[in-house]
């Protein structure tokens, strides 16, 4: 049935129409293109296509205003965007509108066809939803970033956010999970309701029952009055739980119990309330090691990780980095600091930077400068004072700056410390330094040796099996750095 389709493909560039056209040809659809919304208007009219392609900027309308049109002529039909648009407000946008996918442009060509294919085996399911948040979204939102890095990001966002289910968010310390946590609630159908956050790591272990789920006066000694807990503050909007890994055990117990029964009770308390709320949680932890390692349970992660949303590091959108940098300038300036530019050369600077502590360490640096650079353009040096700041020890390891490796290793470690202000980074610091030098350290060691294990393996002074095994941890393929040199 695939192959008697017809694709509407909609596009001012008669170029990418042309690829378009032949790939989903190759695929076994017939096409027909048009380069505006009227002209796509008039085939859909007459009755033609089984699924629309189509851009957001067309030269007589915005092709996200006309899905509604198009869904109330045409129930049911799938309408798939693309867009170089790449933000989060379009991802959003395309989905609140009714569309079935979302398409950063460039796109793969393999992954529109399987669009198509995955539209057509629901054209008959209607878009129920296409207009009931029709208003549209503000532009204005806290995630910025047009990366590739961020689009999968975005799509996952945008196709969860109409809907109640758990969401958990992975990645870094300083990468933005509570803004994307923000981001869901503040667009879902609770945004009306509270969001409610809760930082994990920040709670003492002997008050985190109380801290969720309130307790009854007398319940414990210094209990003078009834405290209401975040479940109860959170009724019918979103909490979100920060730094879910540091949840001890005893409570991961309590919590699995109010996510099954959908309900839960103060401490010192006998009747049970029901848990009105959406559950986002978030964490920089591995989960599933620390499931193995015991500490974690494994039927709360399922019931948490129902949605996983991986944010990206830092160093992995470079492409961002300009644009955001220049935002934080922006809202310092807003703030009261003084006006500040960007020199093409400190943007260069700042995208070699590797960005231990993430967005949280660009936006210190930002403010940083904001304040204290002299002229009002920014340049490289000025973002290499800004960066260096902790200063140097001397060494007898000399890394090729002056600085020797122990120098460079306190200056990253204490613009590491700056990003979390008066709060301390997380736990498990040790390890994740070690982790992030013995890389390095290996692979420079086999490329040096060509890949000869028995030879870097004398070379670090380690055991050839310490070494395999290390590699085989750290996934470092040694035949792979054989010729390098």
């Amino acid at each position: 049935m695939s192959e008697a389709a017809t694709v509407l493909v909609a596009d001012d560039d008669a170029a990418i129409r042309t690829v378009v056209r032949q790939a989903l040809v190759r695929a076994g659809y017939n096409v027909r293109t048009t380069d505006s919304v009227a002209g796509l208007w008039k085939l859909a009219e007459d009755g033609q296509g089984d699924v629309v392609i189509t851009d957001v900027m067309l030269p007589d309308a915005n092709g996200l205003d006309a899905i509604p049109a198009l869904l109330d002529k045409r129930p049911g039909l799938p309408v798939i965007v693309m867009s170089a648009q790449n933000t989060l407000a379009t991802a959003v946008r395309a989905t609140e509108q009714g569309a079935f996918e979302y398409l950063p442009k460039p796109f793969d060509l393999d992954e529109l066809t399987r669009a198509v294919a995955s539209a057509l085996e629901q054209s008959r399911m209607a878009r129920s939803k296409a207009a009931d948040t029709r208003g549209g979204v503000d532009d204005n939102l806290p995630l910025i970033g047009r990366s590739a890095a961020m689009q999968d990001v975005y799509r996952t966002m945008a196709r969860v956010v109409p809907t109640d289910l758990t969401v958990m968010i992975l990645g870094e310390s300083g990468t933005g999970k509570e803004l994307v946590a923000q981001a869901l609630h503040n667009m879902g159908p609770r945004r009306t309701g509270p969001f409610v956050p809760v930082n994990m790591a920040a709670i003492p272990r002997e008050l985190i029952e109380s801290e969720l789920f309130g307790h009854e006066r007398g319940a414990f000694t210094g209990a003078a009055a009834r405290v209401s807990g975040r479940f109860e503050q959170a009724q019918g909007g979103t909490l979100f739980l920060d730094e879910i890994g540091d949840m001890p055990m005893d409570a991961q117990t309590r919590l699995l119990r109010v996510l099954q029964s959908g309900e839960f009770t103060t401490v010192g308390g006998s009747r049970a309330m029901r848990a009105d709320v959406r559950i986002i949680a978030a964490t920089h932890k591995d989960l599933r090691r620390l499931i193995d390692a015991g500490q974690f349970r494994e039927d709360l992660f399922y019931r948490l990780n129902v949605v996983p949303i991986r944010l990206p590091p830092l160093r992995a959108r470079a492409d961002d980095i300009g644009e955001l940098a220049r935002h934080f300038l922006t809202r310092a300036e807003a703030e009261g600091l003084p006006r500040k530019l960007l020199d093409p050369t400190a943007i260069e600077r700042l995208r070699a930077h590797s960005w231990p502590g993430n967005v949280r360490e660009l936006e210190n640096l930002m403010r940083r400068l904001a304040a204290l650079a002299r002229e009002e353009t920014i340049t490289a040096a000025a973002v290499e004072n800004g960066l260096s700041e902790g200063g140097p020890v001397a060494s007898d390891v000399d890394t090729g700056d002056g600085r020797g490796l122990a120098g460079s290793v306190e200056a990253h470690l204490s613009r590491y410390f700056i990003t979390f202000g008066d709060d301390l980074p997380p736990d498990g610091l040790y390890d994740r330094v070690l982790a992030e030098l013995e890389r390095p350290l290996l692979t420079l060691s086999l490329l040096a040796t060509n890949g000869n294990q028995i030879r870097a393996a004398k070379l670090l002074g380690i055991n050839r099996n310490t070494l395999r095994k290390k590699l085989n941890d750290l996934r470092i393929d040694a035949a792979t750095l054989r010729g390098v040199r």
